[in-house]
Parts: structure tokens; C-alpha cells; sequence
């Protein structure tokens, strides 16, 4: 038998959202990301370089697909969960400024044991939403 090839990377990620039209705010409106599609009432999708974020309303995730959909099985989340975006080190100070001046409080600021920075804010469903140098995970500079 040959062995796999390990994946290369996350395509997409998603983060479980009460409000799309808040999610869309955030995500697009001050992250920047750009909005593939929007389906009401479940969901709306952001390009981020070479992956996707997905924002689904987790009660609209759970029901079944009709016979005329595409088969994704039920899915969805419940509370809080974690998104983390990779930004360069350099670029941090500018989010540090910029992510206050747009209304949204920083949780933490700060800088790991071996060096790299992170800094953690809320989105408005509450989702933990981390900018970080991607040495972080020893993943760049």
C-alpha cells in the first residue's frame, strides 16, 4: 500500500455567526476579506488568500438537504469558536491601531515566549478571532 500525502494546508474554516449581515460587517466590512457568495438565511463566504472562511448560522447548518441540493450532510456548531489570521509581524502595530478606531476591543496584545505576537478580539456572534506572525506555528518570519 503507498503511504498518503499529508495535506498541505486548511481550504476553509468556519465560524458559526447569529447574524449574517453583522458577520458580513466584520469579515468584510474591517477584516477586509473579500464575500464570494451569500446564500440567506445560512450562510456567507469570504476569500482569504488561498483559503476560505466560511460564516454559516449553525441553526440553518443542521437542517437536511432537500433532494434537489447538494448532499453536505448536517453540520454546525454551538458557542463561541476560534479563527486565527495570519499577518506579518510588521503589519501587527497598524491592526493594533486600526481594529480600535473601527469599534472593535482588543482582548489581548501580546507577544509568545519564543517571540511572535498575537492579538486576540471578538467578532459579533463572539467567536475568538486571533490576528498572528505566522512564525507562531514556525509556518514564515
Amino acid at each position: 500500500m503507498t503511504s498518503l500525502a499529508a495535506p498541505t494546508g486548511v481550504l476553509e474554516a468556519a465560524v458559526y455567526v447569529d447574524d449574517l449581515d453583522e458577520a458580513e460587517s466584520f469579515y468584510a466590512g474591517v477584516v477586509g476579506l473579500d464575500v464570494i457568495t451569500r446564500q440567506d438565511p445560512r450562510h456567507v463566504f469570504f476569500a482569504c488568500g488561498s483559503s476560505v472562511v466560511l460564516a454559516f448560522v449553525a441553526d440553518e447548518t443542521r437542517v437536511p438537504p432537500g433532494d434537489d441540493k447538494l448532499p453536505v450532510p448536517p453540520h454546525g456548531a454551538q458557542g463561541p469558536g476560534h479563527i486565527c489570521f495570519s499577518v506579518p509581524g510588521e503589519d501587527l502595530e497598524q491592526w493594533a491601531g486600526y481594529l480600535p478606531d473601527k469599534g472593535i476591543g482588543i482582548e489581548a496584545d501580546f507577544h509568545w515566549p519564543h517571540g511572535p505576537r498575537s492579538i486576540y478580539v471578538r467578532d459579533p456572534a463572539g467567536n475568538s478571532v486571533e490576528f498572528a506572525e505566522p512564525k507562531l506555528w514556525g509556518l514564515g518570519t
